[in-house]
């Protein structure tokens, strides 16, 4: 866990695993990241099967996981690192025309993704949230990411519907604002209520169906049908 700092809740720089093929744009995140004081770079992976070899050895605070890389993609490589409840947060990196992977990488449990082409300041703050545990991409990127490719989710009506029966009332509710891409003080002047009280539902919401952050929540909300992609 970090403190408002960046810093992790020992006092210690968030240690940082890049993981990507190209050695050219592996340099320049060292670059970029290295001039940060709360963070250091402990290793460089170059495919996803190194990844989780030192994710494993090196349990750094989070990886910087591409996506395409060779003997094991980004995707599986999240997948076998959260699997492994190694406590380690994924941060996936990605270009447009590989956005229909995001939704595979969120499912396997990354805490979220950004583009490539990221400013470098939002590239800092994304991984000191990532690091807290907290999901690095706003809702609303995520509902367009879903619309886009909403044909290639599954059918809800195919299969038997999620365990949203769990959720009360107004925790449905929530998840729908979530998933419509309302932050926590949007949806307190939504639903005319605190915003603590919002964050206690939204947490009652991730426990109850078993999900690690908003992102997930947003995921699932759209493949149980219970919010429909815009078309």
């Amino acid at each position: 866990m970090t403190d408002s700092a960046g810093t992790t809740a020992g006092g210690r720089p968030i240690r940082v695993l890049l993981a990507d093929d190209q050695p050219l744009l592996r340099t320049g995140f060292r670059m970029v990241l290295g001039a940060e004081a709360d963070i250091d770079i402990v290793g460089e992976a170059g495919d996803g099967a190194e990844a989780v070899e030192l994710s494993r050895r090196l349990l750094p605070d989070v990886v910087l996981m591409d996506i395409r890389m060779p003997r094991m993609d980004g995707v599986a490589a999240t997948k076998t690192i959260v699997d492994a409840q190694l406590p380690v947060h994924i941060l996936i990196l990605t270009t447009f025309d590989l956005d229909e992977y995001v939704v595979g990488a969120l499912r396997a449990g990354a805490g979220g993704f950004l583009s490539k082409d990221v400013p470098a300041d939002e590239l800092i703050t994304a991984i000191r949230t990532v690091a807290r545990g907290e999901a690095v991409v706003a809702p609303r990127i995520l509902r367009r990411l879903l619309e886009r490719f909403a044909d290639r989710l599954p059918d809800p009506s195919e299969r038997p519907p999620l365990a949203l029966d769990s959720l009360t009332e107004r925790e449905r509710e929530v998840l729908v604002h979530v998933a419509r891409g309302l932050s926590n003080s949007e949806i307190a002047k939504e639903l005319t209520v605190s915003e603590t009280t919002v964050k206690t539902h939204v947490g009652h919401v991730l426990t109850k169906l078993g999900l690690r952050d908003r992102v997930q929540a947003v995921v699932l909300a759209y493949e149980s049908g219970l919010v429909k992609p815009q078309r």
